[in-house]
């Protein structure tokens, strides 16, 4: 492979001192048009790239870019619809303000070590996009000093952050669907913690769960089922090690032996997975059984689904605003914002039972 051409290559092709051909690159006011114009035209010639943009970085002090740590795979940032809608609300937020987005990974699994790539970007801040409490790469962006800002979670002390309530909002959508007269609903979950698990969560695991989120939203819904009257251990709980359409269709095959009439998904691309799997099954919804979501996505609103609003657009716009308020030396103050349930189709009050079937809380 062929030497790639230097900085002083340049300036000898052009026949200037290497001072004048950076300043080609960084300092244009410093020449004339027509010196900056050939060294350029040499650039492209001998086949220069330009300078590092991680050293033209250093130089200037500010590297253009924000980095948002995702607590999930990178391909979470296209392909789930309130991740997509939220880096809208935050890219319209810092855009006008020069920066660009840089998307990150996160460690999948508590305790190991955090990626090199958190280490080494080049990036002025950094938005933590639904972490584990205990996820290292929090850890190395504070160890590096980067201004930081969490999403959802974790709820650090001292650090900047916005969430939504989630445990009014999922209290909220549990209460709607016990009072359609529902006793027998069971939960679709997210992650309890990051170790890739799958299935049936019971009391220890839900203990032990790591990500505030689905702490607190499942703590929404026990709180309803409870006031209900109904015990929360007869709930079946299952868990998805990732927020996606196919997980729900797993989760409903996996629950329906168990005789659920309403599920309580944690998002609406899992309950829209719930809802395809128990049409797979010869199911209706809601005839035969209830579905709720989480999010309010357009794909809810054309499915029909009943779910709680979250405001996804504003959180990314008000993350943006935290970021250039640490940037420019201020001290943001946490943010709650609030929650909507969402009453659409896919409630209903639940079928009848039928002969041989087991009535009332408890699992058959």
């Amino acid at each position: 492979m062929p030497r790639r051409p230097t900085l002083r290559d340049l300036a000898a092709a052009a026949g200037v001192s290497r001072s004048t051909a950076s300043n080609a690159y960084n300092r244009p006011d410093q020449l004339s048009a027509e010196s900056r114009e050939r060294v350029l035209a040499t650039a492209a010639r001998i086949g220069y790239p330009g300078p590092s943009p991680a050293g033209s970085a250093l130089r200037r002090g500010r590297a253009g870019a924000l980095g948002v740590l995702l607590g999930d795979r990178l391909g979470y940032a296209f392909s789930d619809p309130a991740a997509a809608v939220f880096l809208d609300g935050l890219s319209e937020a810092v855009e006008d303000e020069g920066y660009a987005l840089l998307v990150l990974p996160g460690a999948r699994t508590g305790g190991g070590p955090a990626p090199e790539a958190v280490r080494t970007a080049v990036v002025d801040a950094v938005v933590a996009y639904s972490l584990a409490d205990d996820d290292p790469a929090i850890a190395v962006v504070r160890d590096r000093g980067l201004p930081l800002v969490t999403v959802d979670q974790p709820a650090l002390p001292g650090v900047a952050g916005v969430r939504v309530d989630d445990e009014a909002g999922a209290r909220a959508v549990a209460e709607h669907v016990l009072g359609l007269g529902h006793r027998r609903p069971a939960v679709v979950a997210f992650e309890l913690t990051a170790d890739g698990r799958e299935g049936p969560a019971g009391a220890e695991r839900q203990r032990a769960a790591t990500f505030t989120v689905t702490r607190d939203r499942l703590a929404g819904y026990r709180a309803a089922v409870e006031a209900a009257g109904l015990n929360w251990a007869d709930v079946p709980v299952h868990e998805c090690p990732h927020n996606a359409f196919l997980e729900g269709v797993r989760a409903i095959a996996e629950l329906l032996p168990l005789g659920p009439t309403a599920v309580l998904a944690m998002s609406d691309e899992l309950a829209l997975g719930v809802v395809r799997g128990a049409a797979d099954a010869g199911l209706t919804v809601p005839g035969d059984l209830t579905v709720t979501g989480f999010d309010d996505t357009t794909a809810a609103a054309r499915a029909g689904l009943t779910t709680v609003r979250q405001p996804l657009r504003d959180k990314g716009v008000r993350v943006g605003e935290q970021l250039l308020a640490l940037l420019a030396g201020e001290t943001p103050s946490p943010q709650t914002l609030p929650t909507e349930l969402v009453v659409r189709s896919s409630g209903a009050p639940p079928p009848a039972p039928r002969a041989g079937q087991r009535v009332g809380p408890g699992r058959p």
